[in-house]
């Protein structure tokens, strides 16, 4: 659910409660979950886009996340633990309070050290990459067990924060990415001050020996291949040249078939923390990019044997069922593996925030939303300056399908697409590209139109870009609800 909380003027002296259960989709839409304390609260706060995990303001500040693992000893307890602060209650916070990537990082490591950073996603650590339209930071952040005290003094997370380099591109695929930290060089580097001495204290570095002090490799557990294989994806594909990676397309000759499944996975050391891309990256290509199944790679579940039948000719073929995004009870029936695509599966929703300095904040700033599913749903360009969602995009519950949200409404034809996959996927590309490419086209239109009325009027530029986000949701709802009706026609099983 993606809704516009606007910016309010307090007292001096006012409190801001912390809450437990932003991301709670069952709750209803102005209840943000139960209170766990209160920090000061400002006397203004700025307009922003309130979700699962808020994302973007007014003044083109974002922030994007990406849940970690973290070693076993430094989860926490709930029953016991004094910690308060999700990350997502603190993206809210820094969404409501700055304009400056630097100063958002800054404030975010401030409330995880004084108020305790608290897991919501089990227990696990959390990466946010965030960013204005000059600067783009890191912050790694770690739980310190469930034994941490407020009134102690001794910060509440481990946290260090890294300045991503201007012409630089990078993943955060669940894994930790900072290696070392250059304590002299804060124009780089942003650290809580036990960021290295907890693990020194916890006998995990010996500062006496000769090995550096790898932030990814001291607090995070072994590495998994479902980073490494979307680590490898997008930095072999941006910057084949950086290095020697790993042979895993299907026409690599030995890795075939189920040797994908066996092979060894890489030290993690092989990727950096953020490359030089060999060619320039559009919003078009991060699109693409998210909705990445590893199609010819050893990853591409729908290359398993299991998928090919008869074609009664003497060979076989693929099967028109064939899909990536199997169901449980599939995989088990046809003894396929699970393995991560890009994005999480359906039943979830992800972003891209696209920041333009040149234009003022309101026309610059373009959160580009899907919901559900990466690869089956249509993005969205909500303009900084929107002043209110659709209701098709406000209005879910995962309890009652209702033809008037949007979420359901892509949900619905997803599903439809099981029915005959490699043949319906081709019928909702037919639909859906047009209206991307749409959107890409009218861009520089919409702008200037916006900024024309922007000399005249903020409040009429304002008033323009709602009605354009608005009416894009709202051709969404109709385009899906439209689709998954003539998919059932063409596709029921009585046919």
């Amino acid at each position: 659910r993606i809704r516009v909380i606007h910016g309010s003027s307090y007292k001096k002296g006012d409190m801001a409660p912390v809450y437990w259960g932003i991301q709670d989709i069952h709750r209803p839409l102005d209840d943000f979950g139960d209170v766990l304390g209160y920090i000061p609260q400002v006397e203004k706060t700025y307009t922003y886009f309130h979700s699962a995990y808020p994302h973007m303001n007014e003044h083109q500040l974002a922030i994007a996340e990406s849940t970690t693992s973290q070693r076993e000893e430094l989860k926490l307890d709930m029953a016991v633990c004094k910690q308060i602060m999700t990350v997502e209650q603190a993206q809210a916070f820094a969404l409501q309070r700055y304009t400056s990537a630097r100063e958002a990082t800054a404030f975010i490591g401030q409330l995880m050290s004084q108020y305790g950073f608290l897991p919501s996603c089990v227990g696990e650590s959390e990466t946010l990459v965030v960013g204005d339209t000059e600067e783009i930071w890191i912050i790694e952040i770690f739980s310190v067990g469930s034994d941490w005290d407020p009134e102690s003094g001794e910060p509440g997370a481990i946290w260090v924060a890294q300045r991503v380099p201007d012409d630089h591109a990078l993943v955060v695929a669940n894994w930790s990415i900072i290696k070392e930290v250059d304590e002299n060089d804060p124009e780089t580097f942003l650290f809580s001050p036990n960021y290295k001495q907890f693990a020194i204290d916890k006998g995990w570095y010996n500062p006496e020996g000769s090995k550096p002090f790898i932030l990814q490799e001291v607090y995070a557990p072994i590495f998994r291949e479902w980073a490494a294989n979307r680590m490898w994806l997008f930095y072999s594909t941006l910057a084949p040249s950086y290095t020697e990676w790993p042979e895993r397309m299907l026409d690599d000759g030995h890795m075939m078939g189920y040797n994908q499944y066996i092979q060894y996975v890489e030290p993690i050391s092989i990727y950096p923390t953020s490359v030089l891309p060999e060619v320039k990256i559009s919003v078009q290509d991060v699109m693409a990019f998210q909705r990445s199944t590893f199609e010819g790679t050893i990853y591409d579940k729908t290359e398993d044997y299991d998928w090919y039948v008869p074609d009664g000719e003497g060979g076989i073929k693929k099967s028109p069922l064939a899909t990536p995004f199997p169901s449980k009870d599939m995989r088990e029936l046809l003894d396929i593996n699970n393995r991560r695509n890009v994005t999480r599966p359906q039943g979830f929703y992800g972003m891209i925030a696209q920041l333009r300095g040149w234009l003022p904040d309101p026309i610059g700033g373009i959160y580009w939303v899907f919901l559900d599913n990466a690869y089956t749903s249509p993005y969205v360009p909500i303009y900084a300056g929107t002043q209110e969602t659709a209701e098709c995009y406000k209005n879910f519950d995962p309890t009652t399908y209702s033809n008037k949200s949007a979420c359901w409404a892509i949900d619905f034809v997803d599903n439809m697409l099981y029915l005959k996959w490699q043949e319906a996927v081709k019928d909702l590309w037919q639909v859906r590209n047009p209206y991307e490419e749409q959107l890409f086209l009218e861009r520089d239109h919409i702008d200037n139109e916006a900024l024309a009325l922007y000399e005249q009027s903020p409040e009429k530029a304002l008033e323009y870009l709602t009605a354009y986000s608005k009416g894009k949701m709202e051709t969404v709802l109709k385009m899906y609800n439209e689709l998954h009706d003539a998919l059932i026609v063409k596709y029921s099983n009585s046919r």
